[in-house]
């Protein structure tokens, strides 16, 4: 499982052109699931998206996690993240998980972040989707359950 995490002032979600998702201050996760991926690799994530300290304390030290300021996720379903560039001009997406796992594993990760008492809005699976946000920092920071990166 791979995740691209961005701290942000807010983010939000349009299919069609109807906002369906939005969150104020906290982290946009687009989150992708590979052929490999199980339970582990969604204990794995849900923890360091909780728990990783991205956040500024009173002395402005990132020190503080998404639950130590009650900061909101926005999850997107992002199978590209399992694009594989190294060949040719265009990438492939064989190691990503096929879509009808890969849903059930997306939604797992959002429920568990619910779980922990996280404010969880969704993406919507396998749409095309208009995604906004006002990076808070810039902080963006690549997470991989199976610690390739």
């Amino acid at each position: 499982m791979r995740a691209v995490l961005q701290r942000v002032k807010n983010a939000s979600v349009s299919v069609e052109g109807k906002k369906i998702s939005e969150i104020q201050k906290g982290f946009l996760v687009l989150l992708g699931v590979g052929q490999e991926d199980n339970e582990t690799d969604i204990d794995y994530m849900v923890d360091k998206i909780t728990n990783l300290r991205v956040f500024e304390d009173e002395n402005e030290k990132m020190n503080l996690s998404l639950k130590d300021v009650q900061g909101e996720v926005l999850v997107v379903s992002q199978f590209t993240l399992f694009g594989d560039c190294r060949k040719g001009r265009r990438p492939s997406f064989s190691s990503a998980g096929h879509p009808s796992v890969a849903k059930d594993l997306y939604l797992e990760v959002c429920l568990r972040l619910e779980n922990q008492g996280l404010n969880v809005s969704k993406g919507q699976f396998a749409a095309m989707m208009d995604v906004q946000l006002i990076n808070d920092g810039p902080v963006t920071l690549m997470i991989d359950s199976k610690k390739t990166f």
